[in-house]
C-alpha cells in the first residue's frame, strides 16, 4: 500500500513538472517597473551610418514598416514607433492556438559609435489594453498558467529581435577585390 502511494506521488511530481510552463525571467526596469529590454552598445560608424542601418533593419524586419514607425529623425539620430506580434497557446487537446496579440513601444537612438534601443510598454490587444505585468502577478485571482507560457514568448520574441538588430547594426564587411 505505501508503494502505491509513493509511486503515486511521484508520478504526480514528474507529470506536474514535465506540464508546467516556467515563467520567464524577463527585465523590468526599477523605475517604470514596466517590462523593458535596453541596452546602450557600441559600434563602428557616425551617427547618419548607425541611423541607416536602424532604418534598413526596420524595413527588413517588419512586414509594414511605414507603418511601425512614427517618428524618423536623421538629424537627431531618432526612430520610434509601436509594432505587435501574436502569441500562441496549446489548447487541452495539445493544437496550437492563436494568443493575444503584445503590442510594444520601439526606440532607436544613435550616436557617433554607438546606439542604444529600448522595447517597453507591452500590453496584450484585446477589448482593453491590459499590461503584460500582470502576467507575472501570480497571487493575481485570475491567473492562469498559461501566462508563463505567453511571457516565455515575449521574452523569446525580443532576444530574437535583439539579435538580428544587434547583426544589422554591425558595418558591412569590405571585400577586398584587388587580387
Amino acid at each position: 500500500m505505501m508503494h502505491k502511494i509513493l509511486a503515486f506521488i511521484l508520478g504526480f511530481f514528474a507529470i506536474t513538472s514535465l506540464s508546467a510552463q516556467q515563467a520567464a525571467s524577463v527585465p523590468v526596469d526599477d523605475q517604470t517597473k514596466l517590462v523593458t529590454y535596453k541596452e546602450v552598445v557600441t559600434v563602428k560608424g557616425t551617427k547618419d551610418e548607425l541611423y541607416v542601418r536602424g532604418i534598413e533593419w526596420i524595413n527588413s524586419y517588419f512586414k509594414n514598416p511605414i507603418d511601425v514607425t512614427r517618428t524618423r529623425d536623421r538629424d537627431n539620430g531618432l526612430i520610434k514607433g509601436v509594432a505587435r506580434f501574436k502569441t500562441f497557446y496549446n489548447d487541452k487537446d495539445g493544437f496550437k492556438k492563436d494568443g493575444p496579440m503584445i503590442e510594444y513601444a520601439l526606440t532607436l537612438e544613435f550616436k557617433e559609435g554607438r546606439y542604444r534601443y529600448v522595447f517597453t510598454d507591452m500590453s496584450r490587444k484585446e477589448a482593453s489594453r491590459q499590461a503584460v505585468e500582470l502576467w507575472m502577478n501570480t497571487k493575481n485571482p485570475a491567473y492562469n498558467p498559461q501566462w508563463d507560457d505567453y511571457l516565455n514568448q515575449v521574452d523569446a520574441y525580443f532576444k530574437t529581435t535583439i539579435a538580428g538588430l544587434k547583426k544589422a547594426m554591425e558595418p558591412a564587411v569590405k571585400k577586398d577585390d584587388s587580387w
